[in-house]
């Protein structure tokens, strides 16, 4: 398909492929609830989730210790403008602006210091009444050797055991908090763009990676009763889900918990285990599975779909990948620890506790985020502003270090940082209310940083017409479950059928391929995954293994930073029924859209500096985006 002809076919579909805003879907009306008159609109008693919202659900500001003390000058205020679609000036002096605004955002600072850099600038006098708070500023104002050693003794007091709070109230963090929730809904604007509230809680023991993203549906009226949970409080997931507990008990809101970076706890993020070495009971799965509906798969510290030990047959599957070590960087990486890590093998294993204990821990959507310690969430890769002040653009930045570490082997530099990644919310509309019911009930996905529109149903009644229907997302709704969903009971005789509907971002670059990942449990109870291509571009085979053993190509030129769309498809359609389904074995099924080749950041960078390439990643990059699974139970 050439230039021109996607060009076309994108501008045409947009009306056609249940892909677009409310006013452009087609549906079929139910009945008036209010009058028997007959009315013309088929749209006004439609109820299903009809817009696609793109936000950033882990992002941070100067209010962050590990970004507000390292340089990051840019404080909530401009997070939001910058959100919102304002061009601002970056923490190293330069100009930058999204190619198009965000819907939503949660400002996620950690809950742990939060607010510490800018009170240390200002000499706030709530920090300066605490006996720590004013030895770490008479530190911090003795010139750049006395900032290091602040900076060295914060970050020690987080990450040393026993794990206890140096602050002797939290006086300090309750201003900052207070302040930090009435911006929240300052920014709020119902239909036009989503402030949500939300923190970071990071547990780090041995330098493991546990952390959690919190989210609240919730206004400053009942997020300013309480205080962020902290690794202080706890370094234990189990305690944060008590915190959450509590915070609806007590305010009548909602909060729901984000596990990120599994790839970065050496084997600890999804164990057959807790996290203090207990095995895993219905009880814990119950809590776990309540608490925590999505998990951050991609993000600037590497993707965390699957890995090449762990999916040796997917070509796909070496992407973006940090693998040696922890968060710390302190021990390194034994490969027994990767299935614990990745949300591929996560959800096998959830498969297989399911099946133990009657409920399935690790029943979880999937969804990205940026994780940006600068206050601003560019995900482009000709767009990339790093992730911290020191890896802003410049000609040597991807020499700077990310993860530091006395092993020069798990050390990890900026150049393998990821451009990724973005949240895509299914709802009705932009509102706190909306987007929160969406997450929670997972019907979202992630994308590695670009705005590619998936929409997928599963069901067991659809036909191969249904995927040509003007009322596509009406029949799917109708008929099935979306992302995130659940079949059960398969008719006899019958096996799970899908709607699947991809369209390119429209500002970047074609598609090469849907792809339907499915993990299944048989008798034995062993754990199995599979990938079928059931729609790939430019009138390539999918052969009768259910592969398209063609790759796509590639019209990136590597000196100049640049391609085109002479390749691959502005939209991707298919229809497709499982071919290898058994009634009586427990099942999920997500959807990865691959598109064609683009040049890297890295490759911009070098590009634009007129600087040598880094040879420790690749020259090219195929972003992709990742649906929220759709389960299979069966009966009884």
């Amino acid at each position: 398909m050439n230039r021109a002809k996607n060009l076309a076919c994108l501008c045409g579909l947009l009306t056609a492929t249940g892909l677009v805003q409310a006013s452009l879907y087609d549906a079929n009306p139910t009945p008036d609830k209010v009058a028997d008159e007959k009315i013309y609109s088929p749209y006004v008693n439609r109820d299903y989730p009809d817009q696609v919202f793109f936000g950033d659900s882990h992002f941070h500001t100067e209010l962050s210790f590990d970004a507000g003390l390292v340089g990051t000058t840019l404080d909530v205020d401009a997070g939001y403008r910058f959100a919102r679609g304002e061009k601002v000036v970056s923490n190293s002096g330069q100009p930058v602006q999204l190619i198009r605004p965000l819907d939503f955002l949660v400002i996620t600072d950690h809950a742990e210091f939060i607010g510490f850099a800018p009170q240390l600038r200002s000499s706030a006098p709530e920090l300066l009444a605490d006996p720590w708070g004013r030895k770490i500023h008479q530190m911090f104002s003795a010139g750049q050797e006395g900032r290091m050693q602040a900076f060295t003794e914060i970050i020690s007091a987080s990450t040393t055991p026993p794990f206890e709070n140096p602050m002797s109230s939290n006086d300090a963090a309750r201003s900052i908090w207070i302040d930090f929730v009435e911006q929240a809904d300052k920014y709020n604007e119902p239909g036009r763009f989503t402030a949500m509230t939300g923190f970071e809680w990071t547990s780090t023991p041995n330098g493991d990676n546990l952390h959690r993203v919190i989210i609240q549906r919730d206004g400053a009226e009942k997020t300013g009763q309480t205080l962020p949970f902290t690794m202080f409080d706890s370094v234990n997931p189990e305690d944060l889900w008590g915190y959450l507990a509590n915070y609806e008990e007590k305010t009548g809101g909602q909060a729901f918990a984000v596990p990120h970076n599994g790839n970065l706890s050496n084997g600890l993020m999804f164990g057959e285990r807790t996290a203090d070495g207990k095995p895993i009971t219905r009880e814990y799965a119950e809590k776990r599975a309540r608490w925590e509906p999505l998990h951050e798969m991609s993000q600037m510290k590497g993707d965390e779909e699957t890995h090449p030990l762990l999916s040796p047959n997917d070509e796909f599957a070496n992407f973006e990948s940090w693998d040696v070590g922890n968060l710390g960087g302190n021990r390194p990486k034994d490969p027994s620890m990767l299935q614990y890590e990745y949300a591929r093998s996560a959800l096998k294993i959830g498969l297989k506790l399911g099946k133990q204990l009657g409920v399935n821990p690790y029943k979880h959507g999937l969804m990205a985020a940026s994780d940006t310690h600068t206050g601003l969430a560019t995900t482009r890769e000709e767009n990339y502003f790093g992730k911290y002040q020191h890896t802003e653009p410049s000609p040597n930045r991807h020499e700077q270090e990310v993860i530091p570490a006395d092993d020069p082997s798990l050390r990890i530099l900026t150049s393998q940082e990821g451009a990724s990644g973005l949240m895509a919310v299914w709802a009705r509309e932009n509102t706190r209310g909306d987007l929160f019911d969406s997450m929670r009930r997972k019907e979202v996905y992630g994308t590695t940083g670009t705005r590619i529109r998936v929409r997928v149903f599963g069901g067991w009644n659809f036909g191969p017409d249904d995927i040509k229907a003007a009322d596509f997302a009406a029949t799917g709704y109708r008929n099935g479950v979306p992302m995130g969903g659940d079949l059960t009971d398969a008719p006899a005789g019958t096996a799970p059928k899908f709607l699947i509907r991809a369209l390119r971002d429209p500002d970047g670059a074609n598609l090469d391929r849907i792809q339907v990942i499915k993990g299944w449990l048989d008798k034995d109870g062993e754990t199995h995954e599979r990938i079928h291509d059931v729609a790939v571009s430019d009138d390539r085979i999918i052969g009768p293994d259910g592969r398209a053993h063609q790759p796509v190509g590639s019209s990136v030129d590597v000196e100049k930073a640049a391609y085109t769309n002479t390749i691959g498809d502005a939209m991707l359609a298919a229809y497709w029924q499982d071919p290898d389904f058994e009634p009586a074995e427990p099942a999920f099924y997500y959807v990865r859209v691959i598109e064609i080749p683009t040049p890297r950041w890295t490759t911009y960078d070098a590009a634009f500096y007129d600087i040598k390439r880094p040879d420790n990643v690749p020259a090219t990059v195929q972003d992709r985006a990742y649906t929220s699974p759709i389960w299979y139970t069966p009966k009884g």
